[in-house]
Formats: C-alpha cells, structure tokens, sequence
C-alpha cells in the first residue's frame, strides 16, 4: 500500500532494479537487459497505464483527476495547447520570457528563448510573452521593465486582448531555481478565472520529487487547471509524458488530443511506477529537501570565500550559481571556462542565461558524490578566476560550518 493509500500492484520482477541502477555504474544496455527479459510473457503489462493513472491522480493536488500519456514532453504541451483550444474557443496564449516548453513547432512558439525561435518563423499565432516573475541580479533590467514582472501585467495584457485562452508557465525558472514573490501564482489565478483562461503549469524538469515535493505547484498552493509531467516519470529509462486535468476538461473525447506513437506505452507506465515506489520506499522527497538545502550552504560557503559569484539559489535538489564579473555583469568567459573545466573532471551540468550554472543531480545522489562535485567546482572557479579579482577570500571560521560535515540521513 502506498502512503497515499492506493495500492500498488506488484512490478515484473527487475523495473525497480533498473530504476535504482540509474545512479550506479551499470550500462544502458544492462537496464534495457532486464526490462526486456522481465517483460517477456507478462500478463499485466496492459494494466500498468489505468494504475499509473490511478496513482498519480493520487499524489496529484485536487481537483487534478484526468489523465492523458504522452511518448515525451513536448507532446503533452500540444496536447495541453490543444485541450485549452477546445475548452476556451480561444487561440491565445501567454507564456513567459526565457521558459522552455519543448522543440517542437507549437512548444518553441510558447517559448521564450529566442535560440529555439530564430530562423524557425512563422510560429504559431497569439503566442504572447510577459517578462517572468523573478530572474537573477545581473539579468535585471531597467525599472520600467522590472515592472512588467508584476501580475497586474498579465492583467492588462488579457484586458487588451479580449480572447486568451490559456497562461502556460513553469512554476518556477528551472534554471535559475528562485521563487517567485510571495502569493504571486494566486494572484496569476484569480487573473486568470477572472478572464475565463486556463492557468497550465509545465512541470516536465522537476515533477516527482525534485522539488522536495511530488510537484513544484505544491510549493505555492496552488493547483493548475492543467499539469504537465515528462523527463523524470519514465525514471530516466522510458521517455514518457503525461497531462493531467481537473474534471471540468474531460471534454476531448470526440477529438485526437494525442494519438502519438506510443503515448500509452504500458511498458514506460512500469517504469513510472517502479519510480514512484522507490521514490516512496527511500523517502526521496525529504532526501530532496534535505540533501537539497545542505547543497545550498556549500555553495554559499563557496560563494563566500571565492570571487565572481553574484548570487546562490536553490529549490530541494535545482541549484545554481550566477557568475559575474566586477561590474555585477553576466561573466559570460568565466561561465564556459568553469564548464569545460569541470567537465574534463568529471562534473556535468547546464549553463543557463550566460552566466547561471544549473545543477539538477538525481534524486538519489549519495553525500559523497555532491561532496565531490563542490569539491571540483571549488576547483574550477580557483583555475579560473582572473587575475583582476585578486586572491581567494579567506576561509570560513572554524565556528562555521563546513562542507565536509554530512549532507543528510535517511
């Protein structure tokens, strides 16, 4: 029994086994091994999408009930465009600079980074953009556009529009790990009631879990009209995708919101709930928080005795670091020196805007290998640092504490 209090049925024999191997050494060949070999000859592989469904109803906020499957993320956002399309009558959408919804056509259309865009016109018409919530200091503009980030924007863009159908939004900014202001998706919610648009959040990076929760809106109290799921349901093995929905938009069953190859794949649905149980049985939401916040200290410690880091930020286990130069500058040199350097030992992650590194481990990293990768940033940042900014700043006091000390028990 789950702790949600909704069974869940027995795996084929090796699914959770592959979902743990993810963080150990064993090749994908190896994982693909015992999901094939497991699979063989069962019975109940047709079953596992009804209690996929069952179960994320169950973890989900209400009043989040209806659930389609998708083979990716993007094409759960197409679904999410079209659902809005055909509960509003409307075309319109407002979406938010810098988000990142998926490379299709009508996901680069949402988005909001030109890289996706460029070259790639005419995108989809009424794709509106507002400036997000929050972005990190050196990435601030001038006052005027500081106060496009309010909430009464969205209610003046709607108000000049007349016909928006849907806001899509993440949460928050994956790659920049900062909240937004105090209540501010409650006030993008009753903007959107009030002009009869739905408010759609695009989870598909953190879903499950990274956050510390099972989904990123929890944080907020706030529950969308739509939630997209991808990347982490399928536990890093199946590509797998899913659009949840309050009952008010059961309304497709006479139109091909999907009909994508293997969007209801039962095989990639075993490995979602294998990634739930262990989820579950390791406790990975409070190891999330935990191992999460314990991360956010190091690199404070770390921001404090090395020059060039303008600002730290993290959610449960979405972390990073903005690199700037003397000017509170985006150091955008630095930024590709200290990747390229920790790759070549070792540490692997996304730069984001220029100038922000952003750390996503797994759910399951152990205390030694976050030590380890501070340990080669630390190491990246000293090899990079420019000869303007001097020597490193001195060490914390021994009454401080250390990086060494353990991140988190179980």
């Amino acid at each position: 029994m789950s702790k949600n209090n909704v069974p869940i049925p027995e795996m084929p024999e090796g699914y959770e086994e592959a979902i743990r191997l993810q963080s150990g050494s064993e090749s994908t060949e190896d994982m693909t091994r015992l999901l094939d070999e497991r699979a063989e000859g069962d019975t109940n592989l047709a079953d596992w999408r009804r209690q996929l469904a069952a179960k994320l109803v169950s973890i989900a906020p209400a009043p989040l009930s209806k659930v389609l499957f998708a083979p990716g993320g993007a094409e759960a956002v197409s679904m999410a465009l079209k659902l809005a399309r055909l509960a509003t009558g409307r075309y319109k959408t407002v979406s938010f600079c810098d988000s990142f919804h998926g490379a299709t056509l009508d996901a680069i259309s949402i988005g909001g980074e030109r890289l996706f865009r460029d070259g790639m016109e005419p995108l989809l018409p009424g794709s509106l953009h507002m400036p997000p919530p929050v972005v990190p200091p050196s990435h601030r503009q001038s006052p005027a556009i500081e106060a496009m980030r309010d909430p009464d924007y969205l209610d003046y863009l709607m108000r000049k529009e007349g016909d928006v159908g849907a806001v899509i939004a993440e949460p928050f900014r994956y790659s920049f790990a900062l909240h937004p202001p105090a209540d501010y998706w409650k006030q993008i919610q009753r903007i959107c009631k009030r002009h009869g648009a739905l408010l759609i959040f695009d989870e598909i990076p953190v879903c499950l879990g990274r956050t510390g929760q099972w989904f990123a809106c929890q944080l907020y109290d706030v529950a969308p009209d739509i939630l997209i799921l991808g990347k982490g349901l399928g536990g890093g093995i199946f590509p797998f995708a899913a659009m949840l929905a309050t009952p008010a938009l059961d309304i497709g069953q006479h139109h091909a919101l999907g009909h994508f190859t293997h969007e209801k794949s039962p095989v990639a649905s075993a490995a979602a709930l294998a990634t739930i149980r262990v989820i579950e049985d390791e406790n990975l939401l409070r190891q999330a928080r935990c191992k999460g916040q314990k991360a956010l200290e190091t690199l404070r410690l770390l921001q404090a005795r090395e020059e060039g880091i303008g600002s730290v930020s993290g959610i449960g286990l979405q972390l990073a670091i903005e690199l700037v130069d003397q000017r509170g500058r985006p150091d955008l040199e630095r930024t590709g020196q200290v990747l390229h350097t920790c790759l070549a030992n070792g540490l692997s992650f996304k730069v984001a805007g220029g100038n922000i590194l952003s750390f996503a481990p797994p759910l399951n990293v152990t205390e030694a290998e976050l030590l380890k990768a501070a340990d080669i940033l630390e190491q990246a940042l000293s090899e990079t640092r420019s000869i303007e900014t001097g020597g490193r700043v001195p060490a914390p006091h021994a009454n401080e504490p250390s990086q060494k000390e353990p991140l988190c028990t179980s």
